[in-house]
């Protein structure tokens, strides 16, 4: 049986009387359905999507095999919650995780729901393990929206005004974005003073012998899509082994292929204590992870880590396909191909627009473009959204990100050809001169 016949203009309208502005979504295309990199709306248009859900569709929309296990797990069993009847798909997840964790081994695991439950799960296994308290984050960095992820994520104005007090404990250092780095004028000074500021950070803002964990994205998301210099992580890595402190690499934008390979913290040879995962993971469905040292999770009491929903088995089975598709699909490579693509193009764009693209970066398949104001380095985030909002009105999806608002971000599916990424990119140029002109 069919629904009720559908617009955008309706839907709109329900949307403004139904839901808060908080949720701050500026798109008023309602999707009906999507394919590959490809969404549909529920008037019949078709969106090129750069966005993959901030990250989450790596394997596409609605990969095929990833439907038909979802399914076949739909009929045979919905949720029991595994602390209180556990299944084997759960264990099928973690066991394939464990197996991809570049960290030291015997590792171990545990699911849960989103991405922010995992980074504060992890967080509560790193004081728990040492027993301290303190806890070092970076300027830039998003690790969600519960109260200890809001005390760890930037941002203030979008995210976290009005929502204070916030944790305590929790100490803010300089991330190494060099492009905005105020301390140093070259990227090797700015690396440099960035580490120096490590142990400036335990002289005067934390002391040494409390400090459980240091949690950092190897990439900025929301903070702007900023590679952590190769240099910087192995440095902080010693940092840790240096005081005694976990490290937590949070790597739910960045993991599952998006940065060409499975996860980016390898591509700096670096192991971590505890890796975080959730959006790609699963191809849409609601699911995340802590993996990690063996003995790190295992210092935890008995009932001290868990959920109702965590690990759920349709989100399992959805787990276990995606993992498959992104392993027979080559999808890590994949991202390195799409990743030159990209690159190639904004680099044109900053040669025709060098007073207004300060900045191109990213990783892999993970790629921004940073916005400035004629004559130097100021933020524009009026052209950066008006952007956006061209390139929509032409039928592509792209996001903004940065502290600052100015920044353009690209997430393609990494199953999309190259053609479909060519068509989207000629749509942002062409979207890119009008907003210029």
């Amino acid at each position: 049986m069919s629904g009720p016949h559908r617009n955008n203009e309706d839907e709109s309208a329900r949307y403004n009387r139904l839901l808060p502005k908080a949720l701050g979504s500026g798109a008023k295309a309602f999707a009906a359905s999507a394919a590959g990199a490809v969404i549909t709306d529920i008037e019949g248009h078709e969106f090129i999507d750069l966005a993959a859900g901030i990250g989450t569709l790596n394997a596409g929309h609605c990969p095929p095999s990833v439907v038909a296990a979802i399914k076949d797990q739909a009929d045979a069993l919905l949720h029991t919650c595994f602390q209180v009847v556990p299944y084997s798909g759960y264990l099928d997840v973690v066991e394939r995780l464990v197996a991809y964790f570049p960290g030291p081994q015997p590792a171990k695991g545990i699911l849960f729901n989103s991405g922010a439950e995992a980074v504060e799960n992890a967080v509560k296994i790193a004081r728990n393990a040492t027993g301290r308290t303190g806890v070092l984050c970076f300027e830039g960095g998003f690790h969600g929206r519960t109260l200890l992820t809001l005390s760890l994520t930037s941002k203030n104005a979008t995210y976290k005004r009005g929502f204070g007090p916030f944790c305590s404990d929790v100490t803010r250092i300089p991330y190494p974005y060099c492009y905005r780095y105020p301390m140093a004028a070259e990227q090797s000074d700015c690396v440099d003073a960035c580490i120096q500021f490590l142990d400036r950070a335990v002289d005067g803002y934390v002391d040494a012998e409390s400090l459980a964990a240091v949690v950092i994205e190897p990439v900025l998301g929301e903070g702007g899509f900023v590679p952590a210099p190769p240099e910087y992580l192995r440095a902080l890595r010693a940092f840790c082994d240096r005081v005694g402190a976990v490290l937590i690499v949070d790597e739910v934008q960045s993991g599952f292929g998006r940065t060409g390979t499975m996860f980016a913290i390898e591509q700096a040879g670096v192991a971590p204590d505890l890796l975080v995962l959730a959006k790609s993971i699963a191809a849409g469905m609601p699911l995340s992870a802590v993996v990690g040292r063996s003995e790190l999770l295992d210092a935890v009491q008995a009932g001290g880590l868990g959920g109702t929903y965590g690990g759920n088995p349709v989100a399992c089975a959805a787990a276990i396909a995606t993992l498959d598709l992104i392993e027979e699909q080559g999808l890590c490579d994949r991202a390195v191909v799409l990743g030159h693509l990209m690159e190639r193009r904004f680099l044109q764009w900053a040669e025709a627009y060098p007073d207004l693209i300060g900045d191109v970066r990213g990783l892999g398949a993970m790629r921004a473009v940073e916005l400035v104001k004629p004559g130097g380095k100021t933020p524009n985030a009026k052209l950066a959204k008006s952007w956006v909002q061209a390139c929509r009105e032409r039928g592509v999806v792209v996001l903004t990100a940065g502290v600052l608002g100015n920044v353009v971000r690209l997430l393609p599916p990494l199953v999309m050809s190259d053609s479909l990424l060519n068509e989207a990119l000629d749509r942002m140029e062409h979207a890119l001169a009008e907003v210029c002109g």
